[in-house]
This record gives structure tokens, sequence and C-alpha cells, in this order.
């Protein structure tokens, strides 16, 4: 163990995902070189390598900031591999041809090591006649069974990653069996599933009103009215067809009843992700990366990192205690720098994905640690006081990333789609201070979006076991079931960062009040600390609300309903139950994840 890893489990985390070695041959001796080989990988995008290398090394010393775990594992190695953790696939096509084709874009993804994300709102309802072959459409559900099987085949082949994202709109007419779709043992354990809300839906609830499924004319036949629908995949709204008309009440508590029984599926507010939207001018979003953090447009990347709190945290658990903001500011300019360049430096396993993300250069820098740098500087995560320091954190990392992406426009040019008048009326962007504003309007942005905060939970662990995201401290210690380079499982005892250090400071001391976990936290205040930062994230939040296993269904109903009047983008929320089980227990072994974005993969 080196001079970096306070445990073992870090520095195995460390040799397993990150290490470079090709079979028994190890190339990097140390973390040092492991973080000496990714800066001057990205600094040979520079004019100046060696100046950037040196500064990109510098951040990434000592966890400081904690780039995208592909970034880590591929950058200057020499791979055939993208150091992008997800990507969003292309829109499909309701036909066997594009069907198959969008199957073959995914396999060719994750096996280059990205996850990947799909809108299945395009393919026909079951029951849907063809007209060119009269065949009977099977529906969107039936053809995710064969995504699911083409991931379990990769994986089975040694491919990084198994992680996918479905979506499905609320009015599509095959909702009820995508709602329902992982009650049968075993069926889709490779994706995610979340449903597209609308604004109509959520006023239709509200109002108690019926409300319409429909699908495009052009797809199916039959007798129903005619209404004109924005759709996943087409630039103007379209005539559809209604198939039949539900209750709305009855569709969203089924809906809060799956995702009751069972954690999914999640919520997406897709009209709220779509009025946000920096690139509104020219994207129509229905689709996210497998954890929900960055909404993408067909063929669009993650490109993510984040910094890491309680490395900026000086003189913890004493009453001078305090974040250092320069520090802090100063990190984030230069974690703008090196993600833009991992956009030039990346390979790509589609040519399509690369004239995306170099058309957007979008990046999504967050924060990672939250928890255990509230409790270094004593305030507990669920109070006002806790939030309102989270806030002002995030909106120093926002604004310090826009200043910095300006800057970069105006060295470097801006991002290639970049229209300036109209990315300035862009909802997000008119709540910017009018400095931003005034750079933007003279220099341009290099990159599209700036912010997200991601689950991290990999990349935390390899940090010496941070607290994950903006999640709340786990537990102080526990097992967790991790994945080793043989692809054996090991169960290893972990600490949080926070508590060991507590220990090492004040061996024997009574904890202090703002120590809390996240089983002690209400789910209201889970919420509220997401709610409270996501006005300074242009992207997305990945947030799991942890609910207990005896919380009313009527009360899990409304965090829903706070979510959406929160302004939040999406919710998930996990309750203990026999289906999903649980990925981090207290004290015992762990049974593998079920879901595909377990705590295993989600930030490798």
């Amino acid at each position: 163990m080196d001079e970096y890893f306070r445990n073992e489990v870090s520095r195995r985390v460390w040799d397993s995902k990150y290490r470079f070695r090709e079979s028994e041959t190890v190339h990097d001796r140390d973390v040092v070189a492991t973080w000496q080989r990714t800066a001057r990988a990205l600094a040979g995008a520079e004019r100046e390598p060696a100046r950037w290398a040196r500064a990109f090394f510098d951040s990434l010393e000592g966890f400081h900031f904690l780039p995208g775990g592909r970034i880590l594992a591929g950058a200057g190695t020499g791979r055939q591999v993208t150091l992008f953790n997800c990507f969003v696939m292309g829109t499909l096509q309701d036909s066997l041809d594009g069907i198959f084709d969008g199957l073959k874009e995914g396999a060719l993804t994750m096996q280059q090591g990205g996850g990947v994300g799909y809108d299945f709102s395009t393919l026909r309802p079951s029951g849907a006649c063809a007209d060119a072959s009269a065949t009977i459409a099977s529906g969107p559900v039936s053809f995710m069974d064969v995504w699911d099987s083409m991931c379990g085949t990769l994986l089975s082949t040694g491919a990084r990653r198994g992680a996918m994202m479905a979506t499905l709109r609320c009015d599509h007419p095959d909702i009820e069996q995508f709602i329902d779709a992982k009650r049968q043992p075993g069926r889709l354990r490779r994706f995610n599933l979340s449903v597209l809300v609308s604004d109509a839906f959520m006023q239709a609830v509200e109002s108690d009103d019926l409300w319409p499924l429909v699908f495009p004319v052009a797809g199916v036949k039959g007798e129903g009215p005619i209404v004109m629908r924005d759709w996943s995949g087409q630039a103007e709204p379209v005539p559809c067809r209604v198939m039949r008309t539900v209750p709305a009440r009855e569709l969203w508590e089924r809906i809060m009843r799956a995702t009751f029984d069972y954690a999914e599926p999640g919520v997406l507010f897709i009209d709220r992700i779509n009025a946000t939207n920096n690139l509104w001018y020219r994207e129509r979003i229905s689709a996210t990366n497998p954890c929900g953090e960055i909404p993408l447009p067909p063929y669009g990347a993650c490109d993510l990192g984040s910094l890491n709190l309680p490395t900026f945290v000086r003189e913890p658990f004493t009453p001078d205690a305090r974040l250092d903001e320069e520090a802090l500011a100063a990190a984030v300019t230069t974690a703008v720098r090196l993600m833009d360049d991992v956009i030039e430096v990346s390979r790509f396993p589609l040519e399509k994905q690369a004239e995306q993300a170099r058309g957007s250069r979008r990046i999504g820098l967050g924060i990672t640690g939250l928890a255990d740098a509230l409790v270094m500087l004593g305030l507990r995560y669920d109070r006002d006081a806790g939030r309102a320091f989270a806030a002002s954190v995030m909106q120093r990392v926002c604004h310090s990333a826009y200043r910095a992406s300006v800057a970069l426009a105006g060295e470097k040019g801006p991002f290639p789609f970049f229209e300036r008048d109209a990315y300035l009326e862009g909802g997000f962007i008119r709540q910017l201070p009018a400095d931003i504003r005034d750079g933007i309007a003279q220099h341009g942005m290099r990159n599209s979006h700036v912010t997200a905060i991601a689950p991290t939970g990999t990349i935390s662990l390899f940090a010496n076991n941070v607290s994950s995201g903006l999640e709340p401290i786990f537990d102080y210690a526990y097992t967790r079931r991790l994945v080793e380079r043989d692809g054996t499982y090991s169960e290893q005892t972990v600490e949080d960062y926070a508590h060991a250090l507590w220990r090492t400071l004040h061996d024997g001391a009574v904890l202090p009040e703002a120590f809390i976990t996240a089983q002690a936290i209400a789910p209201e205040d889970h919420l509220a600390m997401q709610a409270a930062l996501q006005p300074f994230v242009d992207n997305a939040i990945s947030k799991t609300i942890n609910v207990p296993a005896d919380y009313p269904f009527e009360t899990f109903q409304r965090l829903y309903r706070m979510a959406y009047d929160s302004g939040l983008k999406g919710c998930t929320t996990f309750r203990p139950n026999p289906i999903t089980g649980a990925i981090l227990t207290r004290g015992t072994a762990v049974e593998p994840a079920t879901q595909c974005c377990g705590l295993e993969r989600e930030g490798d």
C-alpha cells in the first residue's frame, strides 16, 4: 500500500479497474504512474503539452479531481476503447432492419466499454399490423428482451460494461407492459427502465382526466381519433392515432406501485429536460445515459468527472473547518480543460458518436464526497444549513465551469453547434450571472453543457471511499462485494472516509452530531438535497432516494409529486424488496447487484 491509499480496498479497486497492464506485463507501477499516463495522454491535445500534463497531474494527484473511470482506465493505453462512460444510441427505426441495426450499434458500443441508452417509443405497439409484410408487431418490450440477451452475451466475453437504459413515453400504447416488465423474475435485469413523463400527463393526473395512448398513424391501422403530438425521433409534431384511453391516475398509480415494489421504473420529467436544454434549438431529447445524469440526443456521449470535496476541506472537525473555495474554483478550471481534451483524445465506437461529441463538446463536471465534506465541516445532511452550503458549493462549481468554458472558447473556439442568440435564450443560460452571459455573447462557449452529478460509486471507492456523489454516507463501516480482475467476486469490509479520518484524529471520542447515515435520513430530506443542487446543474443529477421498507405507499406517491414540483428532471427511489435485494449491507455478505447500474459498475 502506498502513501495515497488509506485502505487495501481502494488499492485493489485501482489495481483491478484502472491500472494499465497487458496480460502479465504491468505498465503502471503505482497509482502515480496511472495519473501520469492519464495526464500526458490528455495533454497531448494541447499546444503546450508539457505544461498541461503537469497541471492535469496536479489535479489528479491525491484524488482532488476524479475523471470518469473510462478515462483513467483507457487514456494513454493505445487500446481500442472509448474514454466516454455512456452513450445514447440513435433513433430506433420501426422496421426489422432498423431494429437490428440499432442492436448492432449498441453491441459495438458496449464492446468498447460504453454503456447505452435507448428510447423504445418509436417501435409499434404489440398487436399492430405492418402494412408491408402483414405481420403483427410484438412491441417494444419484446425487443428489449433481445437487447438484454445481447448484453449478457457480451458480458460473458469479458466486456467491461453491461449498463443499459430503456425509456418509453407515458402515452405509448404498451406503457403498462413496460411498467410491469420486471415483475417477471429475471427479466430485463441488464436494463434500467424510466418512463418519459410529460407535463400534460402530470396535469391529467392532477385533474383526474382520461389519458390517451397514441402512436403515429404511419405505423398503425385503426379507427381511433387523430391528434397531433411531438414524437420521439420526429423534428415536428406528427398525427397520432388514439389507440385507447386510460384513467391518468390509474396509470400513475401503476408506475408508483411498480417502483414501490421493485424500484423501477424511474421517472424522467421529459418536458422539463427539453425546456431547460442548452441546445433546445437543435435537439429533442428522449433518453438518458444508464444512470440518468446526462440527458442526451441520438448518439450523444457522457464525458464525466467529479471534484472530490473532502480534499478541499481545511482543518476538518474543528471550529475553524472550512472549504477552500479558491482551490476548488481553480480545480474546476483545470477539470473543464481536461474534460474538453478527452473529446479530442478519445476513440468512438461509431462515427456518428464522434460527430455528436465534437459538435456539442458536452461535458458533465460534478461533485463527490458531499456528505463526507458536510460532516467534516460540522453540517448535517438533512438540515437547512447543510443544504444551503451544498447549494453554494454547486453554484460555485457551476459558475466557475461556465467561466472556464467561456475562456476556452476565446482560446480554442466555441463548440461547432453554437448559435449565439439562440444559446443565450436557453432557460438555464438566462439564469446565469451577467458576466457569464456577456462572456458567452463575446466569445461563445467551448462546451454546450458543463455540469452533471453522477453516482461515482466505483471512482469514489478508489478515492479512499469518500461518500458517493451527492448521496449521504451509507454507513460508517460495511461489507461490499467487489469484482476482481479475474471476474470473480470478493467480499470486502470498507469504512467511510470521514469516519476513518475522525477515528484517526479523535480515537475513542463520541461521533459529532453531524454524522448521519442514509437510513436515518427521511426520504423528503434526500429529495430536498437533490432539489437544492438542481438549479446549478445544466445536465441532470443521479440520486437514489432511500425509502424504508415500511414506508406507507400513499406517502411514497407524494415523493414523486414533490420531485416534480421541486423542479427536478427525474426521480429514482429504492425501497428494500425481495426482487432487487441490496448492493451494500451492514456487516453481512452482499448478493450480486441485480440492476444494471449497481455500484459495482456505475462509475467505472
